[in-house]
């Protein structure tokens, strides 16, 4: 006598293994508790049963089950599970947004908008930066979902139409989170046509890091139709990053270095001097906006090291002096501000 538990998965909708085809054919009775969705009692012609474990197999029964924790599983001689494909707990993020956003759900979620988002999306993408840095993996791992929230929230919003800052009535500008995936997954197959095309001409082979940076920009040229070399640069970034950015494209483009830092020279004051640091910093293939977090980590290291210093010697960390900062200052750190203020010096 066979006993058979299907363990169905809500995720997926009406669908069955097809581990479990055999034994619904070959079954007398195809029972289903209360967790399972009513189209899939339906899909299998099943027979709903009253409570979650109302099961007593007397003849080749199979019993349908979205609960994995049911009971009936100790006695079965056969216990099915649906395999869920790696991503499938997206689904509950998006079904969680939706519900959220939908009729009766959370009151500040159902009125944002793109751009009262915006504070958000820059915060949590400095976040999930920091603990990167950080090395931190529980908090990147919490970091990633924060900025998954914001993409979800965006898409949902989207999906809506009309939400500010588009016009009402812009209906077909509605997308999805569907939509954005497709065009994800189609932009990547595009860009690797190495990976994901049957046939790869020599010309396109890519062999290396380089090969496939110097590929992706080309490909990109000619899928955007781009007139400049520093088409698709974002404005709305850190003034380094930026400055970093359009140096890096123009470098790749051909453009002489010395006549970029002369237009970066061009300028007057501070900024200009700063800029042409950062020029500099960019053209020896460096990261300026790593360089300059790297710098303000070890000021907060530095003087927060030195508090503790003076802390153990008695002293009132916020009613330092001049003289006593320099005694608890950390010896490499003092080192490495001199070096810094002799070069600035002969500069």
């Amino acid at each position: 006598m066979s006993r058979t538990v299907v363990v169905v998965s809500t995720r997926l909708g009406a669908v069955l293994p097809a581990a479990a085809l055999p034994a619904l054919r070959a079954a007398e009775r195809v029972m289903a508790d209360a967790t399972v969705p009513e189209e899939l009692v339906a899909a299998a012609g099943a027979e709903r049963i009253a409570g979650r474990h109302a099961y007593d197999p007397l003849r080749r029964e199979v019993l349908l089950t979205a609960d994995p924790a049911n009971r009936p599983r100790e006695f079965a001689e056969q216990v099915i599970e649906t395999p869920e494909p790696a991503g499938a707990a997206l689904l509950d993020a998006v079904a969680v947004m939706d519900r959220l956003r939908a009729p009766g759900g959370c009151p500040w979620d159902a009125e944002q908008t793109h751009l009262s988002l915006l504070r958000y999306l820059v915060e949590e993408c400095y976040e999930l930066y920091q603990a990167v840095e950080d090395a931190d993996r529980p908090a990147l791992r919490e970091e990633l979902g924060d900025v998954l929230l914001q993409v979800l929230f965006h898409a949902r919003l989207a999906k809506e139409g009309g939400v500010a800052p588009y016009p009402a009535g812009a209906a077909s500008a509605a997308f999805g989170v569907d939509e954005v995936a497709a065009d994800l997954v189609d932009k990547l197959v595009a860009r690797h046509p190495h990976v994901f095309a049957t046939e790869v001409p020599a010309a396109d082979r890519v062999r290396t890091a380089a090969d496939q940076e110097r590929r992706w920009e080309e490909l990109k040229r000619v899928e955007k139709r781009r007139e400049s070399a520093l088409d698709g640069v974002a404005f709305a970034q850190p003034a380094a990053a930026l400055l970093f950015k359009l140096v890096t494209r123009a470098r790749k483009a051909g453009v002489p270095m010395q006549l970029l830092a002369a237009t970066v020279d061009h300028a007057t004051g501070a900024g200009s001097r700063f800029a042409a640091a950062v020029a500099r910093v960019a053209a020896a293939g460096d990261d300026p906006e790593q360089a300059l977090r790297a710098a303000a980590r070890r000021v907060d290291e530095s003087v927060r090291a030195a508090e503790a210093a003076a802390r153990s010697h008695g002293l009132d960390p916020h009613a330092l002096t001049e003289p006593d900062w320099r005694r608890c200052w950390p010896s490499g750190a003092s080192v490495a501000v001199s070096a810094r203020v002799t070069a600035h010096s002969t500069e």
